[in-house]
């Protein structure tokens, strides 16, 4: 008589299969961001997951498969955050100027919370910065998938908050701007602890964090408001 599969047992080994899957995908977020993609061997990637060598075949084909399954994740987990901050990509910009503000602090506090605090951020930030220095197809997975649309929508944003066109020079410098005063927090951590004599940067230091970039961001918006108040008068 034919044994029946045993729906309990598959789904502990389809369980398994992916837990080792994803072990293998933020080990080789971490070792391929600390030591380059040439300088990290799959047998390194194997022991920091804790899994068997094979594995990283079974599941991604080899080692450029891996990172790009890295790169999906970063795409995956940034997606999210920036979805709660922002909304959908293709979603219509806030209704009224006041809307639209709000939006940009709330989104400059949540990158604060994640990028500088979240230990996870300090692996992508890393990877991605490997990438930024030597591009790969990785960096098009990132690019297509977090930083154009992600950027893209903070413009539209702050052309609903300010008036100024979304895909103009002017704005998407200035949304550059404002996303590199938050990641430079992560890419210079050190320099900032000791400099400002933190241990480290936890939910308190962070928070003094949020108030200096979003102060920098109502500074931002008082100068445009000013500019446009001469318009009106001249």
């Amino acid at each position: 008589m034919k044994r029946q599969p045993d729906p309990k047992r598959q789904q502990r080994e389809a369980t398994t299969a992916e837990q080792t899957r994803m072990a293998l995908v933020h080990a080789a977020l971490k070792l391929f961001g600390r030591q380059g993609f040439d300088g990290t061997s799959t047998r390194e990637i194997a022991a920091e997951a804790k899994a068997n060598i094979g594995s990283i075949a079974y599941h991604f084909g080899g080692k450029e498969g891996l990172r790009a399954a890295a790169a999906d994740f970063i795409v995956e987990t940034i997606q999210g955050i920036a979805g709660q901050a922002l909304g959908a990509t293709q979603a219509a910009a806030p209704a009224t100027p006041e809307a639209a503000r709000a939006q940009l602090f709330a989104a400059l506090e949540r990158m604060v919370g994640f990028v500088v605090v979240s230990p996870q951020a300090g692996e992508i930030v890393q990877f991605v910065l490997r990438e930024l220095s030597h591009p790969t197809a990785a960096l098009d997975r990132i690019y297509a998938g977090v930083f154009e649309p992600t950027h893209r929508r903070l413009c539209q944003i702050w052309e609903q908050a300010t008036g100024e066109p979304a895909e103009s020079e002017a704005t998407k410098l200035t949304v550059f701007t404002m996303i590199g005063q938050v990641i430079y927090f992560r890419i210079g951590r050190e320099a900032v602890m000791r400099r400002m004599g933190w241990r480290e940067i936890g939910n308190e230091e962070a928070a003094k964090v949020v108030a200096a970039t979003t102060g920098n961001l109502r500074a931002m918006l008082a100068s445009r408001d000013a500019r446009a108040g001469k318009k009106d008068k001249s």
